[in-house]
């Protein structure tokens, strides 16, 4: 995928992106954190101009045939990260950070909730959907859980464990054992996920963190 660069409207590549015969192009959105699908709508040339110049999602409505500013109303804007274009210059991907963390007008995070007519979560980055598996058994704990019973040891037993884990990722290193390594290292993750969860840190604060740092 190709970037296009967020200063102004002069930098759209306008020979690259390809519109269809109605001058509309898809726009996938997605969270710039972790990933996760928000929404799909229309964008065309000036549409995406707006968006560019704005720093905020604006789309075409095909049914009300007008722009449209996303969160304009409902106050869920959305902050343009970054865009990009497919390999065939037709499909747009839309960075953003999501206000208010909610993008569908039902008010689900995403538009893509729906699974066998059930509401679950977007999928995101694979840590996310296991910090959200751990935020389920602190809140909802299940009687065989392994994880149940870290919440219920405290920082006691969760912070042992992640000293523990954190030795047998030095261990692991120092035997360069590569398959050794990484189960480790995801060992040492997933305490660390069940440490913030139990001072009630969200993990999209954690990412916020490392991004600050690219």
């Amino acid at each position: 995928m190709a970037s296009i660069e967020l200063v102004s409207a002069d930098s759209i590549p306008t020979d690259k992106i390809k519109y269809d015969d109605r001058g509309l192009v898809p726009a996938i959105v997605q969270d710039y954190l972790d990933g996760a699908v928000l929404m799909m709508a229309w964008m065309n040339q000036e549409s995406l101009q707006k968006t560019l110049a704005t720093g905020e999602t604006w789309f075409w409505s095909r049914s009300r045939q007008e722009f449209w500013h996303k969160g304009a109303t409902s106050g869920h804007t959305q902050k343009v990260k970054a865009i990009r274009y497919d390999c065939d210059s037709d499909a747009l991907l839309i960075s953003v950070e999501q206000i208010g963390d909610i993008a569908c007008h039902t008010g689900e995070r995403s538009c893509f909730h729906q699974v066998n007519g059930s509401i679950t979560p977007p999928l995101a980055d694979t840590l996310s959907q296991v910090f959200a598996v751990v935020c389920d058994r602190r809140d909802n704990p299940i009687e065989k859980s392994y994880t149940r019973t870290l919440f219920e040891g405290g920082d006691n037993k969760i912070l042992k464990k992640i000293g523990e884990e954190a030795a047998e990722v030095v261990m692991a290193c120092k035997d360069d054992d590569k398959d050794a390594i990484a189960g480790e290292v995801a060992d040492l993750f997933f305490h660390s996920l069940v440490a913030i969860a139990h001072h009630g840190v969200d993990l999209k604060d954690v990412y916020r963190k490392l991004q600050s740092r690219r």
